[in-house]
């Protein structure tokens, strides 16, 4: 879909990176421009951080901070759909390569920045991680345990939100200039796409001064959430609407349970204490077949390693065999090449520009 559509991308770590990879896996050529040393993440966790988000992509090295460099990159601007950037604001300006600069040589480039919070105000100078975004957008204390404690989670949401926010301008963009024929600059806030996950939260709040959300979905009633199996593991069950708490209880042989399907998870709640017990006579692989085999929002809560053989991801073939994960579940998977070595390609871009002119 995006064949013929080249992007430079000037990112590291992962919003970026994960970006251009989901654009990347539509068609789209994408350029890796690192500097000398090389995107940070090849050296964060032995390099799986760069190898999971930069497979299909090509790799030149550029030192911006010589004059040789910094025409090489807007020589290569020149000529690209599309630049995405993770620095500082202000920092492409004093390279030479901001978006001004850039429109000069090519009216039609959209240009991205990725950043922690936005191009200007107070905090958009400062440096920040995944899990600060987490908790200034107040999604981090929607993850609190029994004590009231705020939990670490092992997953970095907030990059990978950012990553999304940043690709879905981006084709919108690419929407907007195929009508248009006008290219167009946009500053993506990792901050502000984790923030935007708080839609129900902030509203509710405001109305009703509850600060949890939707309380149905929030572990307030036995038919919506998660219960330990015979061997220690958890199920999800996702019953919310009546129609599936009744085939659960008709399947399982208590449909006498069905009028207590909005009942809460309590001690003093009899059916609440037959169903953790209920879950605790089977073990999660049969729980599991029984999921998908009966209507009722029953799902395993996996470890990472079962993914791969789960019967859902396997059927869709979504772990690639390398230990890479598609992008587009829908899709057939591109052959794409190998995460790039840093600057594997930089003789044949050079070489392929000078042909060019």
């Amino acid at each position: 879909m995006l064949k013929d559509i080249k992007i430079i991308d000037f990112t590291n770590y992962i919003p970026g990176p994960f970006a251009t990879l989901r654009l990347a896996e539509f068609g789209a050529e994408v350029i890796k421009v690192e500097a000398p040393e090389g995107d940070p993440a090849r050296n964060s966790g032995d390099g799986y951080v760069f190898n999971a988000h930069n497979r299909g992509k090509k790799s030149i090295v550029i030192d911006l901070k010589q004059q040789e460099g910094k025409s090489l990159a807007l020589d290569l601007l020149a000529e690209a759909d599309v630049v995405v950037e993770s620095f500082r604001p202000g920092v492409m300006e004093k390279l030479g390569l901001g978006y001004e600069a850039v429109k000069k040589r090519n009216p039609g480039i959209i240009y991205c920045s990725v950043t922690g919070y936005g191009s200007d105000g107070e905090m958009s100078r400062l440096g920040s991680h995944d899990l600060n975004y987490m908790s200034l957008s107040g999604s981090l204390a929607q993850l609190k345990d029994s004590a009231g404690r705020p939990i670490h989670p092992t997953h970095t949401f907030s990059d990978y939100i950012g990553g999304l926010a940043a690709s879905e301008r981006i084709l919108a963009a690419l929407v907007a200039r195929g009508r248009s024929g006008e290219g167009s600059n946009h500053c993506i806030s990792i901050a502000d796409s984790m923030a935007s996950l708080m839609a129900n939260h902030v509203l509710i709040e405001k109305e009703t001064g509850y600060e949890h959300g939707v309380s149905v979905l929030n572990g307030t009633i036995i038919s919506y959430g998660i219960y330990e199996t015979k061997d220690g593991r958890y199920v999800s069950l996702g019953a919310l609407e009546p129609k599936f708490w009744n085939n659960f209880c008709q399947a399982v042989g208590r449909p006498d349970w069905q009028l207590a399907h909005d009942s809460r998870p309590e001690e003093s709640n009899p059916v609440f204490t037959e169903l953790v017990q209920l879950f605790k006579s089977k073990s999660l692989s049969e729980w599991s077949e029984f999921g998908r085999k009966i209507d009722c929002c029953l799902t395993p809560v996996l470890e990472t390693a079962e993914l791969k053989d789960d019967p859902y991801w396997r059927e869709r073939s979504f772990i690639l065999p390398e230990g890479q994960i598609k992008m587009h579940g829908d899709l057939t998977a591109r052959k794409s090449t190998p995460p790039p070595e840093k600057g594997e390609q930089s003789e044949a871009i050079i070489k392929e520009r000078k042909q060019r002119k």
